[in-house]
């Protein structure tokens, strides 16, 4: 599904009303689905609902699905920012007909009854302004929403409420539904005005906007839904630009799993990780690469790591490297050399570097050697040993570079230009700060750019972690991860992800797909372990754990028979 800029969702609703489907049609549809999504979450019949209503088509939006809720047994508020004009105004003059009270904001200059109303809603339906506006909020539409909170500040907490046991889950009172996004939001940068009220669920038309899923905003939305509201098929929202990763697409893009397959079947995955402080990220690493189905995992660490790690996944294959008090050092590259072997194919089908490596004197030899740096020249692979030729050199599989792997390449003029092609990268911002020379702010404020054009000018595929993880391509493709889960916010769930994504690598997987579907299937264990959980003390270990269900999920027990 494609995501919208204000402009590109304006010229799509232009396009439907010359080709004949008018703007007053979508409005009938665009109320319908609010109305319809409202009663699939609560009870209406019985219950106060107010509709805070402002002038634009987000208004009218809300006008008719105010209508539609006093026919379905609510007693429904229509509390209007300005007069209408009901021969002028059809929706207005519908819902007045049909018996929705109507209260404007002129005739309540205390804004007393908005407060009372306010307190004893079940549900608030915010249709002030669209997609067209942009905070600051100003005048009347302010004054509704401050005192729309002050009514909120009412509503009292059950006395009665246990305090030896949690109390019982229960729906939000008032339930807040905003129209498109939440009133003071801005539709293509995230930005949200203060007084904006937090949604407990949006509904937004045809396709989500940007600013549904950046930081500050997107924590305003709360759950999204989007309606159809009828455009003409004829009528094609633009193809190119930015898409969600759907649970269709990755379904599509995962591995088949052949019931007469052997573990060569399904890769292998070699992952270089760990240091004597870090042990636990080449563990995670490693458990997350086998979880996610790699036929043959082979785990290359610093020597004196094998005892701590190998209880814990015996089902790897372990290569011991030496290290300089706990980390890798440059002379940790000649083991690896024998095992990737020389000439045209890898011995692996992907590689991971950089969890836990740390960022010493000592690793930063060993990635100089490994990217080939140490003979002067920028070649891709390891130095060459004495007596090789440039064709006995081991050749570098298809690569992701993480956590450490990243700090230290920051530190080297060029560095994208020494890695394999369509490198997958998987910086957290503070790396993608490094990587680019901007702030780590910097990143946060104008993430999808910033991907898209780092993507391209390096050409490596990026994974911009954090809420609503980004994968950019180095062609221009796009897809945004619809997860945001702070139960993430822990150490060692990038670990996880690096270890998800270079185990759909080394099973064949195309860089810009297995990317997208590594940060997609762990986004949704991390989800699944919410639900069991919730979002407070859930461990990268869990979220590891969960990624079979996760596949399970997506691919609803396929075979391949």
């Amino acid at each position: 599904m494609r995501i919208l800029s204000v402009s590109e969702m304006r010229a799509l609703e232009s396009t439907a009303d010359m080709a004949g489907y008018s703007y007053a049609q979508m409005m009938e549809q665009a109320g319908k689905s609010l109305a319809v999504a409202v009663v699939q979450h609560v009870p209406v019949k019985g219950r106060r609902i107010l509709v805070l209503v402002g002038p634009g088509n987000n208004g009218g939006d809300g006008l008719v699905a105010a209508r539609l809720l006093h026919d379905s047994g609510a007693h429904v508020t229509a509390y209007l920012t300005s007069i209408r004009d009901p021969e002028e105004d059809v929706v207005f003059e519908h819902a007045q007909t049909f018996g929705v009270k109507i209260i404007c904001a002129p005739d309540d200059p205390q804004y007393e009854a908005l407060r009372r109303l306010t307190a004893q809603a079940h549900v608030i339906l915010d249709s002030l302004l669209g997609i067209g506006a942009a905070p600051p909020l100003r005048g009347v539409v302010a004054d509704v929403l401050r005192n729309v909170k002050a009514g909120l500040a009412q509503i009292s907490v059950d006395p009665l409420t246990p305090l030896n046991r949690p109390p019982k889950p229960a729906p939000p009172r008032p339930l807040i539904v905003a129209v498109d996004g939440p009133s003071g939001l801005d539709f293509d940068s995230g930005g949200i005005d203060p007084l904006a009220l937090k949604a407990h669920l949006t509904i937004t038309f045809a396709a989500p906007k940007f600013g549904h899923f950046a930081l500050p905003g997107a924590e305003y939305v709360g759950e999204l839904l989007v309606a159809d509201i009828g455009i003409p098929r004829h009528v094609e929202i633009p193809s190119k630009g930015t898409t969600i990763a759907a649970p269709e697409t990755i379904r599509q893009w995962l591995p088949m799993r052949s019931l007469v397959a052997h573990k060569g079947t399904f890769g292998k995955a070699l992952i270089v990780a760990g240091s004597v402080n870090y042990t636990g990220a080449a563990l995670l690493a490693a458990t997350a690469a086998v979880r996610t189905g790699t036929g043959l995992v082979t785990l290359a660490i610093p020597n004196l790591l094998h005892p701590a790690i190998v209880p814990a996944l015996p089902e790897v294959i372990y290569i011991l490297l030496p290290h300089t008090l706990g980390v890798l050092d440059g002379h940790a590259t000649a083991p690896l050399a024998e095992q990737l072997g020389s000439g045209d194919t890898p011995a692996y089908s992907a590689m991971l570097i950089g969890p836990g490596l740390s960022h010493t004197p000592e690793t930063v030899a060993f990635m100089r050697r490994l990217l080939g740096l140490e003979t002067g020249k920028r070649s891709t692979g390891f130095a060459p040993s004495e007596g090789k030729s440039a064709s006995e050199r081991p050749l570098l599989p298809p690569l992701v570079v993480d956590a450490d792997g990243l700090n230290i390449l920051s530190d080297i003029p060029d560095w994208h230009k020494l890695l394999p092609t369509e490198t997958i990268l998987t910086p957290h911002p503070g790396e993608m700060a490094r990587l680019t020379g901007k702030t780590t702010a910097e990143i946060q404020a104008d993430r999808l750019r910033i991907a898209q054009t780092s993507a391209a000018a390096w050409e490596h595929v990026i994974v911009l972690k954090g809420a609503f993880t980004i994968v950019a391509a180095p062609n221009g493709k796009t897809m945004l991860i619809p997860f945001a889960n702070p139960g993430l916010a822990s150490a060692g769930t990038g670990d996880v992800l690096a270890g998800t994504i270079v185990a759909l690598r080394a099973q064949g997987l195309e860089a810009f797909q297995a990317a997208v579907t590594g940060a997609y299937l762990h986004g949704l264990a991390g989800e699944i372990v919410r639900e069991r959980l919730g979002i407070a003390g859930m461990t990268a270990s869990d979220v590891a754990r969960a990624l079979p269900e996760a596949i399970q999920r997506i691919t609803l027990e396929r075979t391949n028979v």
